[in-house]
């Protein structure tokens, strides 16, 4: 598996929030509230997935008071990480789209309220693109050392 490039996740972002942002244009009557709970739930799973590269890449390194990891959890972690990314950046793409509709429309009460929930959900989907890339990061073997040597 090869590691994840920041650069198409970008694209998907951008290309997304276009598409939601015609799309929600277009439907914006018809669409119920965007609910806040988003925002702390993918925080969590943030959080969650950095501690976990935090303590993957201790064991890996196989830092004192730490156990050996499992060659096959490590590649669960890492195809969580995968899944993570490329998922957090189409809900970032489709948060930040409704937000490019509603940041026109701030100066009613509903419109304004949908603007900041859909912007803190896009920026907590970034947040959540993040961790998993450290996630992924984190489950890379280190190179030995003789492999390293100039030839």
């Amino acid at each position: 598996m090869k590691p994840t490039r920041p650069g198409p996740l970008v694209g998907i972002v951008v290309v997304v929030a276009l598409i939601s942002w015609i799309i929600v244009r277009l439907l914006y009557t018809d669409l119920p509230i965007v609910p806040w709970t988003a925002i702390p739930t993918v925080l969590l799973l943030a959080i969650g997935e950095a501690y976990s590269a935090w303590a993957t890449k201790a064991r890996i390194d196989r830092k004192p008071d730490t156990k050996p990891v499992e060659p096959l959890a490590v590649a669960r972690l890492a195809a969580l990480a995968k899944a993570s990314a490329y998922a957090g950046a189409l809900f970032a793409g489709v948060f930040g789209g409704f937000a490019l509709h509603t940041v026109q429309l701030l100066t009613k009460e509903t419109p304004r309220l949908e603007f900041f929930i859909s912007a803190g959900s896009s920026l907590a989907f970034v947040v959540l693109i993040c961790a998993a890339l450290y996630l992924e990061h984190a489950c890379r073997i280190p190179k030995d050392p003789e492999d390293q040597r100039p030839t």
